[in-house]
């Protein structure tokens, strides 16, 4: 004989319905389908209750004391992500579209059949998930969009979207703006030497080594090959200086083991530069670069500095 085994859900429900019998029957048919399910009586009962659980739908009667089912739908949909199912007898008073203004995602008249609830319960539910879904996804999409695959710093296409973003912020608001590019010295032979894998490992953990040397605000990028840039908004040079040595002793300290038993050092090649107003966007870059190549000229392993000629 075949079992008729409900299914376990994971979505909290909290119902509000200030008619005790009505309230009653609605969590108990919605914990036998197996839902979490909370109860009250008043808006600002299920305000606390929402600010000490993870709710995820909520049900609620127009008719209330105090805040009515539609206020309360309203000052939720602004702080939670709950989606809102509205019962009313009142089908003159209240109108569908206005419980959806308010944010609701269904609209149901009293008296209703249990099954009647449920069902729809269950397609607010479909649909959220459908759209967490789709948003999982889009934001997936984006990441990709805007990622390096192999370091997961930001790709070269969005360090010009997020440099244009930042060179408007310092013009507007005085504020300081530094760049760093840095290149891994000698990564030509060491990969002509160990394989392009054991320099992909290279690449990666230098990705991680300086996004831990950041601030949140700060922005790390794949700049191309074994290069790497660093925009370091309200940052002025000498201090964008502290940020490049942090890094450069960092790296100096890391060791890779492209062969067993023959530890590798690497190092890398810095350039600084601070934004001056008004100058274009490519220019700014070309310092940057230029800096960097004279840490090559240098002897590499070293920090360099170049401000516009008129700073």
């Amino acid at each position: 004989m075949k079992k008729n085994k409900i299914e376990k859900m994971h979505e909290h429900i909290l119902v509000v319905e200030d008619d005790t019998a009505i309230r009653d029957s609605i969590h108990e048919c919605f914990e036998r389908q197996g839902f979490p399910v909370s109860s009250v009586a008043s808006a600002e009962e299920a305000i606390e209750i929402i600010k000490s659980k993870d709710i995820h739908i909520l049900i609620t009667d127009i008719m209330l004391p105090g805040k009515n089912g539609l206020q309360l739908t309203h000052e939720i949909k602004k702080d939670y992500d709950i989606d809102v199912i509205v019962m009313t007898g009142y089908s003159e008073n209240y109108s569908y579209e206005e419980a959806i203004h308010k944010g609701a995602s269904d609209f149901v008249f009293k008296p209703f059949r249990f099954e009647e609830l449920v069902l729809r319960l269950k397609r607010v539910l479909k649909e959220r998930r459908l759209t967490k879904e789709r948003n999982r996804i889009l934001s997936k999409l984006e990441n990709l969009a805007i990622t390096d695959g192999l370091t997961k710093l930001y790709n070269l296409r969005h360090f010009y979207h997020l440099l244009e973003i930042e060179i408007d912020r310092c013009s507007r608001y005085g504020h300081p703006l530094a760049l760093l590019l840095m290149d891994i010295d000698n990564f030509k032979i060491y990969n002509d030497t160990y394989g392009h894998l054991e320099g992909d490992k290279v690449l990666i953990r230098l990705g991680q080594i300086i996004t831990s040397c950041l601030r949140t605000m700060d922005s790390a990028f794949r700049y191309g090959g074994e290069e790497f840039t660093i925009i370091l908004p309200e940052t002025t040079a000498e201090e964008a200086k502290n940020v490049a040595h942090r890094i450069k002793t960092v790296v100096e300290y890391e060791h890779f083991l492209p062969e067993p038993g023959n530890p590798i050092r690497i190092t890398v090649s810095t350039g600084v530069t601070e934004y001056t107003n008004k100058e274009p966007l490519s220019t700014f870059i070309k310092r940057a670069d230029q800096a960097m190549y004279l840490s090559k000229e240098k002897g590499r392993n070293t920090i360099s500095f170049l401000f516009a000629e008129n700073s």
